[in-house]
């Protein structure tokens, strides 16, 4: 091999060992953020209930807290979160804005599941819950996607996320930054069904990947600083004999 290619080829594998090195560290960067959330959803979830919504500055910081909250909701503004199972069962769940109470400010409440055949607003009413309620739940955060998404430009009661600042656009009242799962009552299973959040606070394979790329770095690194010695020079001392019976050294290199 000449010198170049060996040039060319030391910094190839240089560059992939960077690489691999830096894909380790992307994952335990991935396992430390992952870990700060389980934390914080944990402390969240062992809180005790938030009975102050609207004496919060910053509600944002709250998912999966327990809430308790009394108002009224308004169901002529209540729309259904699409695509949604109970038990295998197709159908959707309700959101409808609750004025708080002391308002005028609302927040969105997933009231629960109803099945397909009730996914038209004309037999929403059934479910209707009129008069002040004093509900339960846990806060949970607006959905959005990476991409904006432009406000619709005429009412929709089909939604496929819960995008509170879309949502906005079609809520005559001011709407809290975030909306509340409410949670199941403790007597009877009565339409709408609720559950509570299932979340899984798991550390998910990135210790493992971490590991895997710091391994295969070692291993190119190692395997390739053997090949490096294999390929170096090798010398040779030959003895051979003139015509006349004389000795002389060959020495050969590879």
């Amino acid at each position: 091999m000449s010198k170049r290619k060996i040039v060319l080829t030391t910094l190839l594998v240089l560059v992939a060992i960077g690489v691999m090195v830096r894909l380790g560290f992307w994952q335990l960067d991935r396992l430390a953020q992952r870990r700060a959330f389980n934390a914080q959803v944990t402390a969240q979830m062992q809180a005790p209930p938030l009975t102050d919504l609207l004496g919060r500055q910053d509600l944002t910081g709250l998912g999966y807290r327990a809430v308790v909250v009394r108002g009224e909701y308004d169901f002529a503004q209540q729309v259904a979160l699409s695509n949604q199972e109970w038990q295998g069962q197709p159908g959707a769940h309700l959101i409808t804005p609750l004025v708080v109470e002391g308002g005028p400010q609302a927040v969105l409440v997933d009231r629960g599941w109803i099945p397909y055949a009730d996914v038209a607003p004309k037999n929403w009413s059934k479910f209707a819950e009129p008069g002040t309620v004093e509900i339960r739940g846990r806060i949970r955060l607006s959905q959005t996607t990476p991409i904006p998404i432009p406000s619709p430009t005429q009412r929709q009661d089909t939604w496929f996320r819960v995008d509170i600042a879309a949502l906005q656009a079609q809520v005559s009242h001011p709407l809290l930054p975030i909306y509340i799962t409410q949670s199941p009552e403790p007597t009877g299973k009565l339409l709408p069904y609720r559950s509570e959040p299932n979340i899984e606070l798991t550390e998910g394979s990135h210790l493992g990947y971490a590991i895997m790329w710091f391994a295969l770095a070692a291993i190119l690194g190692v395997g390739y600083a053997g090949f490096a010695f294999d390929r170096r020079p090798i010398t040779r001392r030959v003895t051979r004999r003139t015509a006349n019976g004389e000795r002389y050294l060959v020495i050969r290199g590879h």
